[in-house]
């Protein structure tokens, strides 16, 4: 008997470097312990908490693994060394940054793990794209839809990237 598959939305993010190809490479990098089932567009976003900085490009993945939640956050922490993600500050600028978003509809509040990720409801640039994968989903604390949630954010500066490469 197998384990079962635990369904994890994850968010991507990269202001530093080549940001589409960040991504790109983070999404390649998933498998074989993580089984990407579907992306969201990719977005370009203002910066969020710390506003000097370069525009972000973030998108959102729903994902399979067997990983549990903390085996899932370091093998993320990892794709993350791997592909030059440096130690800054608080919301500062990276290469590349993958956050657990959900994890089935576990609720979790640990120093090291909190899932769902905290602040969500506050995130334009996570919603949109994960509006994108599944709107209806439920945030298992608040009992709203992520599209319900979206209702009373500022989207007006969140765009589609189209890519020159």
């Amino acid at each position: 008997m197998t384990a079962m598959k635990n369904v994890v939305y994850i968010a991507l993010g990269s202001n530093l470097g080549n940001r589409s190809k960040n991504l790109a490479a983070a999404i390649d990098s998933m498998p074989p312990h993580i089984l990407v089932k579907d992306c969201s567009p990719v977005y370009e976003t203002p910066p969020w908490g710390y506003t000097s900085q370069p525009a972000f490009l973030n998108q959102v993945c729903k994902v399979e693994t067997y990983l549990q939640p903390y085996e899932l956050l370091a093998y993320l922490k990892k794709i993350e060394h791997e592909l030059g993600r440096k130690a800054t500050f608080l919301y500062g600028p990276r290469t590349i940054d993958l956050d657990i978003l959900f994890y089935n509809d576990l609720v979790s509040k640990s120093v090291d793990l909190i899932i769902p990720h905290p602040r969500i409801e506050e995130r334009a640039f996570v919603l949109v794209p994960l509006i994108d994968l599944d709107p209806d989903l439920i945030h298992p604390e608040h009992g709203r839809s992520v599209k319900e949630l979206l209702f009373d954010l500022d989207t007006n500066h969140i765009e589609i990237f189209e890519s020159n490469d």
